[in-house]
C-alpha cells in the first residue's frame, strides 16, 4: 500500500497533468467541496467553494490552451495521518518566457471518506520588477508586429485574451471574443500582399497585474498606403503571461462633416 506522502504526491501530478491539459473535470477532482484557493489574479479574498473554483479556471485554461507549460519542476510533501500540506515550485508560462521564472504553489489537503482531498490552495509569483513587466508588454506588441508582417495569424492571437472585448475602427460597436477578434485580423491581413504595423510612440503603465499601453498605430499597405489612428491596450497577467484583455481604436471626428479623419498624420 502507498504512502501518504506517495498518495498526495500521485493526486497534486494528475492535478497539474490536468491543468496542463486542459482538462476541467480533473482539476477539479480531489478538491473539498468547501475548497479556498489564494490565486495570483483577484479577488483579494480569495476564491471560495468548489463551484467558483471551478469557475476560476475557465480563463486561464482558455490562455493555456495557446500553447503555455503548466509543469512541475519540484515538490514536497509532509502528511499526517489525517492533515498534510505541500509545497512546490512550476514552471508557467510559454515556452520562449522566462525559464527560471516560477509559480510558487502551497497546497493544504485533509483526509475525507478515505481519501485525500485539497482543502486550500495558495499561488503566487515573485514581485516582478515594473521595468521587467513593461518590457514583457513590449515584447508582446513586437511580437504583434512581427507576425502581422509575416501574415502568421495564429502567431498573431496568441496573446489575446479568450475573453477580450474590442473597439475596432469598423461596425459593430463592440468586437467579443477572441474568435471575433480574429476574423477582423483576417480581414486585415486580407487586403493586401503586404501589410505592417507599428506604434512608433507607444507608451505603457503597469501596476501589478494589470498594464495599459497607448499610442498612435502606423499601418501600411503595400508600398503607397500609410494611416494613422489612436489605439489605447489594457493587459492582465494570467497564468504569467500578459494578454489583451480590451483594445479601443479610433479616428478623430471632423464635426464639420461627421465624418472620420483617416488622412491625419503626426
Amino acid at each position: 500500500m502507498s504512502t501518504n506522502e506517495e498518495q498526495i504526491r500521485s493526486l497534486i501530478e494528475r492535478w497539474a497533468e490536468a491543468v496542463h491539459g486542459g482538462d476541467l473535470e480533473g482539476v477539479v477532482a480531489d478538491h473539498a467541496e468547501d475548497i479556498v484557493m489564494f490565486d495570483v489574479p483577484p479577488p483579494h479574498e480569495g476564491v471560495r467553494g468548489i463551484e467558483a473554483y471551478r469557475k476560476a479556471w475557465s480563463p486561464f485554461l482558455q490562455w493555456q490552451a495557446q500553447g503555455a507549460l503548466f509543469e512541475i519542476v519540484s515538490l514536497d510533501v509532509t502528511a499526517g495521518e489525517d492533515v498534510a500540506f505541500a509545497q512546490a515550485l512550476l514552471r508557467c508560462g510559454m515556452p520562449d518566457d522566462d525559464p527560471d521564472r516560477r509559480l510558487r504553489l502551497t497546497l493544504g489537503l485533509r483526509e475525507e471518506d478515505g481519501r485525500w482531498v485539497v482543502a486550500h490552495e495558495h499561488h503566487s509569483f515573485p514581485i516582478m520588477d515594473v521595468g521587467a513587466a513593461e518590457h514583457e508588454v513590449r515584447l508582446v506588441h513586437q511580437r504583434w508586429f512581427e507576425a502581422t508582417a509575416a501574415k502568421d495569424l495564429d502567431d498573431m492571437m496568441a496573446a489575446i485574451a479568450g475573453d477580450v472585448v474590442s473597439y475596432e475602427h469598423e461596425a459593430p460597436l463592440q468586437y467579443e471574443g477572441v474568435a471575433e477578434v480574429r476574423e477582423v485580423c483576417a480581414r486585415g491581413l486580407n487586403v493586401a500582399a503586404d501589410v505592417s504595423w507599428d506604434v512608433p510612440d507607444l507608451k505603457i503603465l503597469v501596476r501589478e497585474d494589470l498594464a495599459v499601453a497607448w499610442g498612435l498605430n502606423r499601418v501600411r499597405v503595400g508600398q503607397e498606403s500609410e494611416s494613422w489612428s489612436r489605439g489605447t491596450r489594457v493587459f492582465e497577467r494570467r497564468g504569467g503571461a500578459w494578454v489583451l484583455i480590451h483594445q479601443h481604436l479610433s479616428f478623430p471626428l471632423d464635426p464639420r462633416t461627421g465624418e472620420a479623419s483617416t488622412g491625419l498624420r503626426p
